[in-house]
Formats: structure tokens, sequence, C-alpha cells
């Protein structure tokens, strides 16, 4: 029997009408046009660098042009050893990150589960995430030293209390109605928070991850200014003593590389733990 709804004459139009356009809210895009957009995304400020930076307008000195930093990045990586400054910066970014959640994890989850706890600590960890981390860096060569440690240090006192309020807030945010539902079967306080406030708030709490990886990677040149000797974030500091200002930018497009390669990875891990959260209608 053929289905009278798809014969009718008004079907396709309604079809056409239904499609969400690329300009309605939260409508959507193929993924080849996508791509295309967010590869122009990239090229249209490489392309104005060019521009501007090859027009004679603007000294050399102060904005090299792409051609040169591409040169100064196959250098670096043929001469000074590119791969083991990115190593050691990854070092020290990825310990500052995870030395904070080990801590910020179960402390936001606190935070969030129990008014006590939130009563507390809240005020003092809102005051404590507005006091600047380069303003530690005199207390945390005194109480550190100034190996390794210190430049992680520095990544977790910039991460640590930003990083406790939002898992608080991703906790805060799940709704009551499952709360009320696990009460009223009998379960404990630990056991909510444990079988239903963590799991529901799961996705959001990977995505503050992975904002706080980002927050990390911006403090990686403050780490660095820690008596060190290698690093990407030394090796820009060391490049503006000397008017290297090739040196500068490839610098921070390496930092920007490897962070959006970083945060790549945790949209990837996202997809894949949470897939019913990428689902569209």
């Amino acid at each position: 029997m053929r289905d009278s709804h798809s014969d009718s004459p008004g079907a396709p139009a309604r079809a056409t009408r239904n499609r969400r356009s690329p300009w309605a809210v939260r409508g959507g895009l193929p993924r080849s046009s996508a791509l295309a957009l967010a590869l122009l995304g990239f090229l249209l400020p490489f392309i104005a660098w060019t521009a501007l930076s090859t027009s004679g307008w603007v000294d050399p000195v102060f904005l090299p042009t792409p051609m040169k930093v591409l040169l100064c990045v196959r250098d670096w990586l043929l001469v000074d050893n590119l791969l083991g400054d990115i190593g050691v910066s990854m070092g020290r970014v990825f310990g500052g990150f995870l030395l904070s959640a080990a801590v910020a994890l179960p402390l936001g989850v606190t935070l969030g589960a129990y008014a006590p706890v939130r009563a507390l600590l809240q005020p003092l960890t809102d005051f404590s995430r507005y006091l600047p981390a380069v303003a530690f860096i005199p207390l945390i060569m005194l109480w550190v030293g100034i190996d390794e440690s210190a430049k992680v240090a520095v990544v977790v006192v910039g991460a640590f209390c930003q990083m406790v309020l939002l898992i608080a807030d991703d906790i805060a945010r799940v709704p009551d109605a499952p709360i009320e539902a696990a009460k009223t079967m009998g379960a404990t306080d630990g056991e909510v928070v444990q079988h239903v406030l963590i799991p529901a708030a799961r996705p959001a709490m990977l995505d503050t991850l992975r904002s706080m990886m980002g927050l990390c990677w911006t403090y990686l040149v403050v780490a660095e200014l820690v008596a060190a000797n290698s690093g990407l974030g030394y090796s820009i500091l060391k490049a503006q003593r000397f008017l290297q200002t090739d040196k500068i930018f490839a610098g921070i497009l390496l930092i920007g590389l490897v962070g959006l390669l970083t945060d790549q990875a945790f949209r990837w891990l996202h997809r894949r733990a949470f897939p019913w959260h990428h689902l569209r209608s």
C-alpha cells in the first residue's frame, strides 16, 4: 500500500520548508561546506598578513613575511631542536593540567553537591581565581625553586581555581528530577553523587576540561619565565631580546597549532564518549 502522504503534491514543498537553512538559528551545514569555511577562516588572516608584510608599509623587523616565518620554523627544526622544545612545553602544560584536574575534579564535585562546602569554599575560590598567576612567580621560586616543578606550579596556579568553579557549576546544573527520583528509591547522598550527579555532568565536565586545557596553554609563556632554558615560551622570550620577530611569530603559531591539536583530541574524545550529544534531529 502506497503512502498517501508521500504522494501528495505538497510533500516536496513541506520537506523543503522543514530543511533548516544554514542561516537559521542552530541551522546545519553539510560537512564539506563546514570544512571549506573552516579552511577559509584560517586562510583569510594569512592572506591579509602576506599582503601587509609584502606591501612595504611595515618594516620587516616588526612584521616578517609568512615565508620568512616558515623558513625560521625549518631552521628551528633542523638546527635548534624544535621537537625538544615542543616536548618540554607539552610536559609542563600537561603536568600542570593533570595536577589541577586531580584535585579540582573531586573538590568541584563536592562544592557543587553540598551546600555547606559551597558556602565555605566558594567565596575564597571566587577571590583566588582573579589573582594573576604571574604575581606568584617570586613566591613560587622561593617555595618550589627554579626547576621543572616551578614551571608546572605556575600552570597549576593559573588553572586550578577556575577549574574548581567550572566543575562545581557543571554539577549544580544537573536537574533536580533525577536526584529526587533516586532519593525516592532510597539512594543515599553518596549514591546520588556517584550514580546521578557525576554521570549526568560528565559531558559538561569533559567540555570544561577541554576549555581548561586551552587556558593552561595560555600560561605557558608565563610559566617559562621561571629560569627556563628550553621550551616554546622560552624561545619566544629569548627571540624578543634579539628582535627576532620571525621566531616570535613561529613560536606563537606553533603554540596555537599544538593547542589546536589538543583541542581536537578532546573533541574526538567527547564524540566517542558521549555520541548522543552530537546527534542532530
